[in-house]
Parts: C-alpha cells; sequence; structure tokens
C-alpha cells in the first residue's frame, strides 16, 4: 500500500461545459507533489479523476481503508471534495486536502471531516508531515508548519507560515508517468486537431490585482532557470512528441531576460514546439520581447484586459492602461501571433459609460478571440474584503462555489447578458461591415436595443 493516495475533485465526464470545449490538462500539483515524496522514498499513487469516475474512487477508498489521501482543492470542485472526504472518513481514512480553495475554508473543510488543510506549497510539508501523522496522529502536529489542523479537543489550529522553496530548479520535474497522459493528448488531438502538453516555469505572482486570489503562492514569484525548463521540455518531446505546449505561468513574459535566455537554451537543443500562453498587456511593450516570443514558437498569447474603461482598471489595482493593451495586442498581432483577451463585467463601481468603452477599445484593438466573465469576490482577496458587506450566499456553503456570492445592490444577471449582446454584435458589426453591410446592419441594431434595454434595467 502507498504512504499516500493524491487525487482531486474534478470529474470530466460530470462537466458539460468542458466537454464542449475538449482541453483537459493533467493536473501539475499533484504530479510535482508525487515526483517530490518518491524521490524522498515515500510510495504515492495518484488517482486522476480527471478521466476517472466518482464511483470508481469511492470504491478505491473503499478497498484500501486505513491510508492516507491529498486531495487537491479549488473554487469549482466543493461539493466533489466534500463527498471525497466524507466517503474516505467513513473508511478510516486520514484527509489532507492542499490548493487554494481550502486555504481559504480550512475552518469549513475541517468541520467537513478533513484532519489537516496545508496552506502554501505542499512539498515540503508533506515531507514533514507524512512522518508526524504516523507518530502523533493528526490531533498533535503543532510543529509542522504551514498547516490547519484539528487539535485532540476538536479545535481548529493554525501553524505559522511556512517558507516558499527559494530554488524551483531543485524540485524534480513532475511525476508524469504516473498517470496516463496518453488520454490527455488523444483528446486533444480527436478534438482540435493537435495534441498539447502544460509545464510551468515558475510559481506565483508578484502583482495585486484585487480580485485575484494569492492563497498558495502569495505574492511571491520565482523562476526556474531557463536550462532547467528546457531540460523538461527536452524530456517532454521525447517521451510524449506532443503538437504544441501550454506554459501555465501566470505571467510568461515577467522577465524579458529570461525569455532571451531561454530561446538560447531552446536553440541548442534544437527543441521548438509551438505554445500558449498568458501574459500581462505592461509585460509585453517591447517589440524585442514579441519577437522573443516569436522565435520561441508563440502562436497564440493571452492577456487580460478586463475593461476598456481606465477608471475601472485602476479600482481594480491592475497596473495596466488600456493603452497598454492596445499596444501589446498590436505588437502581437503584427508578428503573426494570435491575441485572445479576457474581459470581466460588473466589477465594483462599472457603469454603462464604462461598458461603453469596453465596446469600443474591443472593436479598436480587435483581438482574435475574447471570453467574458462577470467579476465574483474569492474569499481572501481584497476584492472580497472591499464588498464583504454585502455579500449574501443564497445557498448552503458546501452546495455552492464562490461564483456563487450575490453582492448586494449589484446589477442583476439580465444586465450583464444583455453586456454580452452588446458586445459581441457590435464588434461583430465593425468587423464586417465593410464585407456584409446588411448583416452588419442587423447588427448594430441588435446591440443598440440591448444596451436600450441595460438603460432601462438600470433606472
Amino acid at each position: 500500500m502507498a504512504d499516500i493516495l493524491l487525487t482531486h475533485g474534478y470529474f470530466l465526464s460530470e462537466d458539460e461545459k468542458e466537454q464542449q470545449i475538449m482541453k483537459p490538462y493533467p493536473p501539475l500539483g499533484l504530479l510535482s507533489l508525487s515526483a517530490h515524496l518518491k524521490a524522498r522514498g515515500y510510495g504515492v499513487e495518484i488517482y486522476d479523476s480527471t478521466f476517472g469516475s466518482r464511483p470508481e474512487l469511492l470504491q478505491s477508498l473503499q478497498q484500501s481503508p486505513g491510508g492516507v489521501v491529498g486531495i487537491y482543492t479549488n473554487l469549482i470542485t466543493r461539493r466533489s471534495v466534500l463527498e471525497i472526504i466524507a466517503a474516505a472518513k467513513r473508511c478510516g481514512w486520514t484527509v489532507i486536502l492542499g490548493g487554494p480553495e481550502s486555504a481559504n475554508y480550512s475552518v469549513e473543510y475541517l468541520h467537513a471531516g478533513a484532519d489537516v488543510v496545508v496552506i502554501g506549497e505542499g512539498e515540503t510539508t508533506l515531507l514533514e508531515l507524512l512522518p508526524a501523522l504516523e507518530r502523533n496522529g493528526p490531533g498533535r502536529l503543532s510543529d509542522i508548519l504551514g498547516i490547519v489542523f484539528k487539535n485532540e479537543a476538536g479545535e481548529p489550529i493554525r501553524t505559522p507560515e511556512r517558507a516558499r522553496l527559494p530554488d524551483l530548479d531543485a524540485l524534480p520535474f513532475p511525476d508524469r508517468e504516473a498517470i496516463d497522459h496518453q488520454k490527455y493528448l488523444d483528446v486533444w488531438r480527436q478534438h482540435h486537431g493537435a495534441s498539447s502538453i502544460n509545464l510551468i516555469t515558475a510559481r506565483g505572482c508578484p502583482y495585486r490585482c484585487t480580485w485575484c486570489s494569492h492563497a498558495v503562492y502569495g505574492f511571491s514569484h520565482r523562476r526556474r532557470s531557463p536550462s532547467n525548463v528546457a531540460e523538461e521540455v527536452a524530456w517532454i518531446i521525447d517521451r510524449y512528441d506532443p503538437d504544441q505546449l501550454w506554459y501555465a505561468d501566470d505571467v510568461f513574459t515577467i522577465s524579458h531576460p529570461w525569455l532571451h535566455q531561454y530561446r538560447a537554451e531552446l536553440k541548442a537543443r534544437g527543441l521548438h514546439r509551438p505554445f500558449e500562453t498568458i501574459t500581462r498587456a505592461d509585460r509585453l511593450q517591447s517589440l524585442e520581447a514579441v519577437r522573443t516570443l516569436q522565435e520561441l514558437g508563440c502562436y497564440r498569447i493571452w492577456i487580460g484586459s478586463e475593461s476598456g474603461s481606465q477608471r475601472v482598471l485602476d479600482a481594480m489595482q491592475r497596473g495596466v492602461t488600456v493603452e497598454q493593451v492596445r499596444n501589446a495586442v498590436s505588437l502581437a498581432q503584427q508578428h503573426g501571433i494570435e491575441v485572445g483577451m479576457f474581459l470581466m463585467w460588473g466589477y465594483e463601481g462599472e457603469e454603462i459609460e464604462d461598458i461603453a468603452a469596453t465596446v469600443e477599445h474591443v472593436k479598436r484593438t480587435n483581438p482574435d478571440v475574447f471570453f467574458t466573465t462577470v467579476s465574483y469576490p474569492i474569499k481572501g482577496t481584497a476584492y472580497f474584503d472591499r464588498v464583504s458587506g454585502r455579500v449574501v450566499l443564497p445557498l448552503n456553503w458546501a452546495e455552492a462555489s464562490d461564483r456563487d456570492y450575490v453582492i448586494m445592490g449589484r446589477r442583476s444577471k439580465d444586465y450583464y447578458r444583455l453586456a454580452d449582446v452588446w458586445l459581441r454584435s457590435e464588434v461583430e458589426a465593425h468587423r464586417t461591415v465593410a464585407t456584409a453591410p446588411d448583416h452588419a446592419a442587423r447588427l448594430y441594431d441588435t446591440a443598440r436595443r440591448a444596451r436600450e434595454e441595460m438603460a432601462r434595467l438600470q433606472e
């Protein structure tokens, strides 16, 4: 029997939206923990629930009672994780949780049956926690930094924060062989004609956007060396030969010197794979940086624009200007790099004039693709703190997620649905007015009616 079973609460078979998109990626966090523990002599088993099933996972817990299970938690898996906790406890398992969701709600998860919640990075913590659990049991863990646990009286105890790992190069590569990567490759190739594999070059983000959670890495930013990342890419290509890569960093272009060094490392090894990644507009303002991305193989860059209103961006503490977004998009597209843009409706203080500015911004900027969401307050963020006096959760906590919070006094869901209609209709009309004027006229009319209905709703 393994010393620990690692799993998570996401099941692709239960996610209707993702079944339409079909762009799943392996759980890198669990694979990193597995590699780190195995390198120190621990036996680790991973149940990758992405392509698994809830009954199968629960059955595996029943078949090996009394072990230790570590479960990764995020915002969308609360209900699933709670069910796994309950099943594990019925079978005598000791339950450890990690990830941003349980860090934000550690007491709630302890009350739901979890024994320990790991706050922050888990590699070093687990190395100390596993022998302590075997030696002392789950109620006497005060010497372990970076956890919340229930003492023998059932009271939640939070230990001091653990220092973050200073050298990411010291970590082994993720334990990719512990799961069936071929399933991911096959799904990508079947639905998109090209396979893709994810990796990260850094941990953390130093920026302080008010709505973004920093529950795991804080505001740190630590980067692997270019040679270390290049070695992993070489291994991935040799083992899996994916058609493309996804660099899952929060801000891939944060260091331009690092990019230049990484380009040299890949070139020296004769490595080249198309990839997409995420950045901030203010870190993509130079021609040199864009050319480096192009030479590295970047075919699509995702930028968080959030709003076309500088007033809203400043309220978010984005540290980015509307003009920087437009310049970054223009530079990327001029060098053959597609641009995806993220936009956010409903941030505190947004008015219809700000939405109009966003519509004009997207028309002028003309990204290749854009997605919208309605802002929601994640616990532990400055945004949550700002609106906490008006936040209501209409569901039981166990049945909800942070996306279900209702901010009293904010516009209705219909209002933001109309904002989407206005935006998408007017942008498409703007793009097609020269080639299909009649179609564009109908779209402009749709946008106008949506805008008028929004104005009526806010009266």
